[in-house]
């Protein structure tokens, strides 16, 4: 594993525990899009279906199982905690986040490595993932007001995906490639 790539796990994980933080300590979430992290759970489970199948590392098991449950329970807080929940205004959360599943899957059919299971939902969720954010920043312009940890929740996010952009342009340039997929779909590029 490369240093922008662990740099990139730990700013995500960063992101997510500050957020889950927020939420606990002050049991709200003003400003926080419900429909963002439902993404991001979706996103989650369908990368890693391999979890009990496929044995890489403790790191990459454990690194799976925080992401999924650290999701899961700000989903949770925000949907079914007494307080918490009461905080949330869906009013001002419109995003119709329903209509970027089906195109995020229909391109992972399309456009993927191999034509397998775990494959097809591995792919849909790196495209799920890229537009997952988009409800987060709809909700953000809305509000005058930004607290300073939502904020900073969404200033490590944009890093955690700059950091991967500079991970996969890492590994372009360092490891072996067997085959280069996209440039036989894409021969202009």
């Amino acid at each position: 594993m490369n240093a922008f790539r662990l740099a990139g796990d730990m700013t995500h994980l960063l992101s997510i525990i500050l957020l889950l933080l927020k939420i606990r300590t002050t049991k709200s979430c003003a400003g926080i899009s419900l429909k963002t992290q439902e993404l991001y759970v979706l996103v989650f489970i369908s990368r890693y279906l391999d979890l009990f199948k496929t044995y890489y590392s403790l790191y990459n098991t454990m690194m799976k199982i925080i992401f999924l449950g650290t999701s899961i329970g700000i989903v949770w807080y925000m949907r079914y905690h007494k307080v918490v929940k009461q905080t949330y205004d869906k009013d001002e959360d419109t995003f119709r986040h329903h209509l970027l599943v089906l195109p995020c899957f229909a391109l992972a059919f399309l456009i993927h490595r191999n034509f397998t299971f775990i494959e097809i939902f591995w792919t849909f969720s790196l495209y799920l993932e890229a537009v997952a954010i988009l409800p987060q920043l709809v909700l953000l312009q809305r509000f005058s007001n930004i607290d300073n940890l939502t904020g900073t929740y969404v200033f490590l996010l944009g890093a955690y995906r700059g950091l991967y952009l500079f991970n996969w342009v890492y590994r372009f340039f360092t490891e072996s490639h067997k085959v280069r997929w996209i440039r036989k779909l894409l021969p202009f590029i």
